[in-house]
């Protein structure tokens, strides 16, 4: 049942708006994995690693907002349950208990280039088929590239 109808014919939309589901696995699942960490990191960069983490935090949960209801707006239910999430994800699961900073930054230079490597691939797919999930997609990709740039960064401490 399609609720909502979308411009984009039936193989363009299957194609973006598996771009879009992905996208948004990887969102929820990147913003879990640094409020986990955000809570156990330990070690004399606390503070900045704690600070650092809050924004991909903030960053992973805002961009996860706008693909979902992109994928709504093209006519796709996004889905970003719990289930869905641990199934497809395809970000590693971090320790659990206490971590050290320098851990921590080296699990989110992971995580992190990990989902942009996905993005890229996601902005090739959705280039013909929907130019502006692409641009989208895009400008997200943008903004978790800095992420990466300071967590490498901060790996060099």
């Amino acid at each position: 049942m399609s609720v909502v109808k979308s411009t984009l014919s039936d193989a363009d939309r299957t194609t973006v708006g598996h771009a879009l589901q992905g996208a948004l696995v990887d969102l929820v699942d990147l913003s879990l994995v640094a409020k986990q960490v955000h809570w156990n990191v330990i070690g004399p960069r606390f503070r900045s690693v704690h600070l650092q983490l809050d924004d991909v935090v903030a960053s992973a949960r805002l961009h996860a907002d706008t693909v979902a209801e992109r994928a709504s707006a093209i006519g796709v239910p996004p889905d970003g349950r719990a289930s869905t999430v641990a199934k497809t994800s395809g970000i590693n699961e971090v320790q659990d208990g206490w971590i050290k900073d320098g851990d921590v930054v080296r699990a989110m230079v992971s995580a992190l280039g990990a989902v942009v490597g996905r993005m890229r691939e996601r902005i090739i797919a959705t280039a013909d088929p929907d130019p502006v999930s692409q641009d989208i997609i895009i400008g997200l990709t943008a903004d978790l590239e800095k992420h990466h740039w300071m967590f490498q960064a901060e790996a060099h401490h």
